[in-house]
């Protein structure tokens, strides 16, 4: 047991595929509906995640909505979540799945730090979570993709950063803003009137939530703010001070303003013409 362990190295997913393959994502046996390409359920899925830079960092927001089908299966989801000290990740996809490789990503991120006494860039972070994708391309191509958004402050050139993936672990860097899931056309299209480059933290934060409520507005997956259960986006901003996430009452102060703004506008804030 002890010489298994003797030769482990900078990726814990390695290590993992090596000594129990079967509790990766990606390894799991694959049966349900390999002859016939389709499942047998409709398993949770998460839905819409925005992220945009502002000077000195990045925000990233995710509505609390899962749905399995035309049904809701949870109003409250967190699809945000720390990766380490200076980034954070967001799920779209198989809810049960993505969760699950944002904890070995986690667990990835934390082990490389532990072996090199130092941390990954963030082009590094980035990478490794392309790896992890495309170790989950069998179960994809079953329908059961995970297709997370990843942001952080980059230490090395002193500013937010923002990435996305396709199902099999292409990675693409985004520049301003971007979004993923299935309200992400419509969050997109919100982000492009109102994204200004000159945001400040707030402003950052408070386009997020307008533009996950313009996604909410139009598509059915995404869930707007829930002013009757207090359930509101997660929220979270990585600085060089480190990711925090906000909390509910700063984030139920901003939700609110907006909400009041639309009770006036309900399609939102004109965007100035230049």
């Amino acid at each position: 047991m002890r010489a298994a362990f003797a030769g482990t190295g900078t990726s814990f997913t390695e290590f993992l595929a090596d000594y129990n393959p079967e509790y990766l994502p990606g390894r799991r046996a694959a049966s349900l509906g390999a002859s016939t390409g389709t499942l047998p359920f409709d398993p949770p899925h998460g839905t819409t995640i925005v992220a945009l830079t502002f000077p000195g960092g990045v925000v990233m927001a995710g509505d609390r909505r899962a749905t399995a089908g035309n049904v809701i299966a949870s109003r409250e989801i967190q699809k945000v979540f720390p990766a380490d000290d200076y980034s954070c990740v967001g799920i779209a996809g198989v809810a049960g799945l993505a969760v699950e490789m944002v904890r070995l990503f986690q667990v990835e991120l934390e082990h490389y730090e532990k072996i090199e006494g130092t941390t990954l860039s963030l082009d590094g972070k980035a990478n490794r979570l392309a790896t992890m994708i495309r170790g989950n391309l069998g179960l994809a191509m079953q329908g059961l993709a995970v297709v997370p958004l990843y942001a952080g402050y980059d230490l090395e050139s002193c500013e937010g950063r923002i990435f996305s993936y396709d199902p099999v672990g292409g990675q693409y860097e985004e520049h301003g803003f971007h979004s993923v899931g299935s309200g992400s056309v419509y969050a997109r299209g919100a982000l492009k009137k109102i994204y200004r480059a000159d945001f400040d933290a707030t402003g950052a934060v408070t386009a997020a939530i307008q533009a996950l409520y313009d996604a909410a507005d139009d598509d059915s997956a995404t869930g707007g703010p829930d002013l009757t259960r207090r359930i509101f986006p997660v929220v979270g901003v990585a600085t060089e001070d480190g990711y925090r996430r906000l909390s509910e009452t700063e984030v139920a102060e901003l939700v609110q303003e907006v909400v009041d703004a639309r009770l006036r506008r309900p399609d939102g804030p004109n965007a100035p013409l230049r």
